[in-house]
């Protein structure tokens, strides 16, 4: 007798292992790159490129961006301190999510007011990198995969090194030392105490605040900024 044809498997079992396998490339071609990026400097950012193209559609031909790759030691300690106590102060201790300010914030929101932002430098990291700018729970959720990918793979200095090189300080100025130069005519070695908390005093709306030409709530939110850096016990306080 002819054996009996072999019964094909139904075809949810064939689409979940196609689904299986999609999420397994997708996991070690992710991890892969980011892997890559604790040695490598990041040629450019996802940012920088959605920056680009919209320059680019909009026909906006004299637009360039400035971004210059700095090793962390050559900036001046006064720019990642203040990056901290600016945005994340809770950055050397927690694992990528600062859980007490989430939940503030839907707390707030659950009370009427505006939902805020409550992105650690991680977090700002991952998303200045790797995704494209907006609100959306899509991104959001690829925002907290690459999170838990840089929390695991890169030291906490890689992470303030990378975030200090790509975040965005004017409209096509990215990281330390293209700041340095347009806004302040110096090298990042030389920012001080005051300079570095202008830089950080931006980092909610570079498009719109001026580190240069600081206006009064860039100058307030500068000197709130400094007295959290002296609380927090100034460059003793970063990451090592």
């Amino acid at each position: 007798m002819m054996a009996s044809a072999r019964k094909p498997k139904p075809l949810w079992r064939r689409a979940l292992r196609v689904l299986l396998i999609v999420a397994l490339v997708w996991v070690a071609t992710t991890w892969f790159i980011v892997l890559l990026l604790r040695f490598v400097p990041p040629p450019t950012s996802a940012f920088m490129l959605e920056r680009e193209f919209a320059a680019w559609h909009a026909s906006q031909r004299n637009f360039s961006t400035k971004y210059h790759w700095i090793p962390l030691g050559k900036i001046s300690a006064e720019v990642p301190i203040a990056e901290i106590a600016g945005e994340d102060q809770k950055f050397p201790f927690h694992h990528g999510f600062d859980v007490q300010a989430i939940q503030s914030a839907l707390d707030e929101a659950d009370d009427g007011e505006r939902l805020r932002g409550a992105s650690t430098i991680s977090q700002q990291t991952a998303k200045n990198l790797f995704l494209w700018g907006g609100r959306s729970f899509v991104r959001k959720g690829f925002e907290a995969y690459f999170t838990v990918l840089l929390e695991i793979t890169w030291p906490k200095r890689r992470i303030l090194e990378v975030y200090t090189n790509i975040a965005e300080f004017g409209d096509g100025i990215y990281g330390a030392d293209a700041a340095a130069h347009e806004f302040f005519h110096e090298s990042p070695a030389q920012f001080d105490a005051h300079q570095a908390a202008l830089l950080a005093a931006v980092l909610p709306n570079p498009k719109k605040l001026h580190a240069d030409r600081p206006s009064a709530y860039v100058r307030n939110r500068a000197e709130w900024i400094e007295r959290q850096v002296r609380q927090l016990g100034g460059a003793s306080y970063l990451p090592r």
